[in-house]
């Protein structure tokens, strides 16, 4: 049992990282002691959790309440890379070398995406170990939670979701350990392929594509006509290539595609729509067809390709 000084401490400690993040503009709102869930009387936390510091004042006062932090209501999206429990490995098809937790699934993401990672954000170390990445949410999109979706041991919290954050103190059968900050950074913006891969399907059907016409018009010159024609020519193989074949068609499409990208002569958002549209006409599932395309487009721009 903690003595009454080890208690005012704590609750010094949780509130002055309640208001830190208050004057972040994140809305906060108080964990169980100890623990990981709202306290009783906020079952609408995302209602009432604030940014008034005479609130929180007040409502830390009380106790050595952990800090909860409503990701919608503040704009955030948090990445949680985990840490596996005992005898926990990674399924196929994450079972790959050196992908031992969430961080390393994250930065194989970023390697096969061609992208750097993106850990120069405000950063907290969970009780276990795991890392939590905060980023402010893109405004045009309404991310929500996530459980995998990116990959082994990385889930994500959005609107319609919550994370313990720093000063925190979780004692539970699971584990046991504080969250601390560890880049104490600005929440960096959602890496636009981070949001693109996390955007729900139903959303990124209804989003309003990007005129074929519009895209080639920045082109120009000569190699419109030649870009044209590859775009098409490929396109076409996706649309005629038959189960089994179907994703290593769509990957040397992106491969060849990549080679003009990378040349300058065909804008990056254009193949990928095209590719995509083409992708999914062939039934190809959203997730599987995005990660061929950017692996694709990726290997094709290390051999840029110009019109000869």
């Amino acid at each position: 049992m903690p003595n009454a000084e080890t208690k005012i401490s704590n609750v010094h400690r949780t509130l002055a990282h309640a208001l830190a993040a208050a004057a972040r503009g994140w809305h906060v709102f108080p964990l169980l002691p100890g623990g990981k869930r709202p306290l009783k009387g906020f079952t609408d936390w995302e209602r009432a959790a604030t940014t008034d510091p005479d609130l929180i004042r007040r409502c830390w006062a009380r106790a050595p309440y952990n800090l909860g932090i409503a990701c919608g209501p503040s704009g955030l999206v948090v990445v949680d890379l985990d840490t596996p429990k005992t005898n926990e490995l990674p399924p196929s098809p994450w079972d790959r070398p050196g992908v031992n937790e969430g961080a390393d699934m994250l930065a194989l993401i970023c390697l096969e995406a061609g992208q750097p990672l993106p850990f120069d954000t405000f950063t907290v170390r969970t009780r276990r170990n795991g890392t939590h990445l905060y980023f402010a949410a893109p405004a045009e999109l309404p991310l929500g939670n996530t459980a995998g979706r990116l990959g082994w041991l990385i889930d994500t919290r959005a609107q319609g979701g919550y994370v313990v954050g720093p000063g925190s103190f979780v004692d539970l059968p699971d584990g046991v350990g504080s969250y601390d900050v560890i880049h104490n950074g600005p929440a960096a913006p959602l890496p636009a392929w981070l949001a693109a891969l996390l955007t729900p399907r139903e959303v990124e059907n209804k989003r309003s594509p990007v005129s074929p016409r519009e895209m080639l018009a920045r082109l120009g010159g000569r190699s419109t006509g030649y870009v044209y024609a590859a775009l098409r020519s490929e396109v076409q193989h996706v649309l005629e290539a038959v189960p089994g074949v179907r994703n290593h068609t769509l990957n040397a499409a992106a491969f060849a595609l990549g080679q003009l990208v990378a040349s300058g002569l065909l804008p990056s958002e254009l193949a990928e729509q095209a590719l995509m549209t083409a992708a999914q006409a062939i039934g190809l599932p959203w997730r599987e067809a995005a990660t061929t395309i950017r692996s694709g487009l990726t290997a094709g721009a290390l051999q840029p390709r110009g019109i000869a």
